[in-house]
C-alpha cells in the first residue's frame, strides 16, 4: 500500500510477536482482527524506547476508542478508509508534530480502500471479509464479531457467506482449517 511512497516513507514489517530491533519514527498498530484498543501491547509500545511515536490503525475510529488509545499513551488514531496518499501524508504530520498527541479522523464513511495488503487478498478476500475470517479462526461467535467489529449481525452473516464463497468451503470448522491454513492466526492470542 505505501509502496508509491518509498520517497517518503519507510516501511518495516513487524509482527507483535518480535521485539523492535532498531529505532523507529513511527510504530503503525494495524488492529487486524483484534481489538482496536489492546491497551497491553499499545502500552508496551508507548513505553518502548525504540519507539518515538505510537500510531493505531484501525476500521474503528470512535470518541471512546480514539480516547483509550491515547490514555495509552498513544500518538495518534488513524482510518484505515484513508487512501494512501491521505495515510501517508497523516504519518508525515504526526511525526512532525512534535510530542503533543495527533487527532486525524481519516475519510468520510463512505470511502473504501482498494490499495493496502491483507490476508487472503490473493484469494479475493476483501480486507473485512479477512478480518471477519481472522476472528472466526480464532474461534470468534458471530454475536462477538457483531460486538468486536461494531457491524450489524446480518452484515456479519453477508460477510460470512462472501468469505466462504471466495475459499470454497461450505462450514465453519472447514473455514477455521482454511484459515490456520493461511495465516489467520494472530501472532499473539487476545481475548476479552
Amino acid at each position: 500500500m505505501l509502496r508509491r511512497y518509498s520517497d517518503r516513507v519507510r516501511v518495516e514489517a513487524l509482527s507483535t510477536s518480535d521485539e523492535v530491533g532498531a529505532d523507529v519514527d513511527i510504530a503503525l498498530y494495524d488492529s487486524f482482527a483484534n481489538p482496536p484498543v489492546d491497551r497491553d501491547l499499545i502500552t508496551s509500545l508507548t513505553r518502548n524506547g525504540r519507539v518515538r511515536k505510537v500510531v493505531v490503525y484501525t476500521w474503528e475510529v470512535s470518541e471512546e476508542n480514539l480516547s483509550a488509545v491515547l490514555a495509552c499513551g498513544a500518538d495518534a488514531m488513524l482510518s484505515k478508509k484513508l487512501p494512501a496518499s491521505e495515510l501517508v501524508d497523516a504519518l508525515e504530520q504526526i511525526h512532525a508534530a512534535g510530542e503533543s498527541p495527533t487527532v486525524f479522523r481519516g475519510a468520510p464513511a463512505t470511502a473504501v480502500s482498494s490499495t493496502g495488503d491483507w490476508p487472503g487478498r490473493e484469494e479475493g478476500l476483501t480486507q473485512r471479509e479477512a478480518e471477519v475470517l481472522a476472528l472466526i479462526t480464532q474461534g470468534w461467535s458471530n454475536a462477538d464479531i457483531v460486538d468486536r467489529t461494531g457491524l450489524s449481525i446480518n452484515s456479519v452473516k453477508t460477510y460470512i457467506r462472501t468469505c466462504y464463497r471466495r475459499i470454497g468451503v461450505s462450514t465453519r470448522a472447514q473455514a477455521v482449517l482454511w484459515g490456520v491454513q493461511h495465516g489467520f492466526v494472530p501472532d499473539v492470542v487476545r481475548g476479552d
